[in-house]
């Protein structure tokens, strides 16, 4: 039998992680695998579990919130011989299991998993450093590394609102940022950076109609909007539209860019839901062609173009 590892965070969302362990080992039976269990002892624990897995595992499952499978990515990258993984949502947002058309059924969930397909999958990486989704800085976007866990455990979602609500009402920043794309340069001032590889972003699906995660390029929003009544309009209109070409929003896909910004900011990156910490004005962010997923069949063909991994 093929070997598969669950490796799972117990403190992710609402509730207190649980597996029914022995109807997963019954699940992983039927389609040939042999399952076996690691728990993270504490946050960015799955990193190293990830990063010290023996090399013949054939299959290695992360469960958590999309920070945690950002810990597997950082873990897999770290090692000379790559694992093929994928990930059960249990977090409080879930933005890439969403994605991919899963259910938060721990259960249901591993099934879909295990009947599904081998993709190769774009891992972005800023400063050298990999995200699965969503690099994005400016304005409130600390909420999502800031708001209390409590917070997050008794109120899901909501918690992030509530957190905002009460702390982050105030006047918007704005940054000069000089882009660089294919050696060309622009610059300007914006309040938001937004560097993806989704189309589903805190909680919201198809922000981008036309994502692909193995085309080996990235979408780019660098945002203008100078009040929060600005950023509520510009939310509004492309949530409605989806429309890329508004006047306050330069909007691309590429494998490179450079965002240099003319001061070294005081506010950190938010990668993946989490806290980013930096010490330079300049960042760099290209595409990494490692990583394999196996992917639940239902949203394939609409999220990749390549052929399927033999």
């Amino acid at each position: 039998m093929k070997k598969c590892v669950l490796v799972y965070n117990p403190e992710s969302g609402k509730r207190k992680t649980k597996l029914n362990k022995q109807n997963l080992i019954q699940i992983a039976n039927k389609y040939h695998y042999q399952l076996s269990f690691e728990k993270t002892k504490r946050k960015t624990g799955a990193i190293k579990v990830f990063e010290k897995l023996p090399e013949n595992i054939d299959l290695a499952i992360s469960v958590g919130g999309d920070g945690t499978l950002h810990e597997a990515m950082v873990g897999n990258l770290r090692r000379k011989k790559k694992l093929l993984i994928y990930h059960l949502p249990q977090g409080t947002v879930n933005d890439v299991g969403r994605m991919y058309g899963m259910t938060k059924n721990i259960e249901k969930d591993l099934e879909l998993i295990l009947s599904g397909t081998k993709r190769n999958i774009d891992t972005c990486l800023i400063n050298k450093e990999p995200f699965v989704y969503v690099a994005c800085f400016g304005n409130f976007v600390n909420i999502s590394f800031d708001t209390p866990r409590q917070l997050k455990k008794h109120f899901g979602k909501l918690g992030y609102i509530i957190y905002a609500i009460k702390n982050h009402i105030r006047k918007v920043k704005q940054y000069h940022i000089k882009y660089i794309v294919d050696n060309h340069e622009e610059e300007d001032d914006f309040s938001f950076a937004f560097i993806t590889n989704t189309n589903h972003v805190a909680g919201v699906n198809n922000i981008y109609d036309d994502v692909k995660l193995d085309d080996g390029l990235f979408e780019v929003v660098l945002c203008k909007a100078k009040s929060i009544k600005e950023i509520a309009r510009l939310v509004t209109t492309i949530l409605a539209t989806n429309n890329k070409k508004l006047k306050n929003v330069v909007y691309f896909k590429t494998d490179n860019l450079i965002l240099e910004f003319s001061k070294i900011p005081k506010e950190s990156w938010c990668v993946d839901g989490e806290e980013l910490k930096h010490n330079t004005n300049r960042f760099t962010f290209s595409v990494n062609k490692e990583v394999n997923m196996l992917i639940p069949n239902k949203n394939v063909d609409k999220l990749f173009e390549g052929e399927i991994e033999k």
